[in-house]
């Protein structure tokens, strides 16, 4: 009989091993999901930003207001003053094809690029590299601009959207380009 109690003994004891290891691990794979979850969005957002600059680097503006809330706004300063503050998709639209018809060319290089997500809300810092290049009295003329987007997202119908951009022109070179 004292066998049976010991082998009734260690099969309860490896029993709650087993819970107790299960239950253990739960924490770890919620741990695990919210931290997968929160490295796609953050790719997803990266790639959103992306996204507009080489919208903008195509001349395809229309298709560029789809990455922004129906409702969203965008404000552009140059010299620590606003310049254009634009609101909805259709402003935005017509102003970005505006801007973009100026230039022959149009490059984007986006560099550093931070984001924090708070539920199906973030905001993200992106600086970026701008050349645009246009001929003037003949000669190709290159613009580089410094420039830094500060955004907000709202994530909407499985899509993180830009709900507010506020950009700013930090500074701006401009040269004759040789051939």
């Amino acid at each position: 009989m004292p066998f049976l109690n010991m082998k009734k003994y260690l099969l309860i004891s490896a029993l709650a091993l087993l819970c107790a290891t299960l239950k253990a691990q739960a924490p770890l794979d919620t741990l695990f999901e919210k931290r997968l979850s929160e490295l796609e969005n953050k790719s997803r957002l990266k790639e959103l930003v992306d996204t507009f600059s080489i919208l903008a680097d195509k001349k395809q503006a229309q298709s560029q207001t789809m990455l922004f809330t129906e409702n969203a706004t965008v404000e552009t300063y140059q010299n620590s003053k606003l310049i254009s503050k634009l609101s909805g998709r259709k402003e935005i639209g017509e102003a970005f094809e505006r801007f973009l018809k100026n230039f022959e060319t149009v490059y984007h290089f986006n560099g550093q690029y931070t984001v924090s997500i708070t539920g199906n809300k973030a905001q993200g810092i992106l600086y970026c590299m701008v050349y645009l290049i246009n001929t003037e009295n003949g000669k190709k003329m290159r613009t580089t601009i410094g420039v830094f987007y500060d955004d907000e997202y709202v994530f909407e119908n499985g899509h993180w959207l830009i709900s507010n951009r506020t950009s700013t022109f930090d500074w701006q070179d401009r040269n004759e380009l040789f051939e």
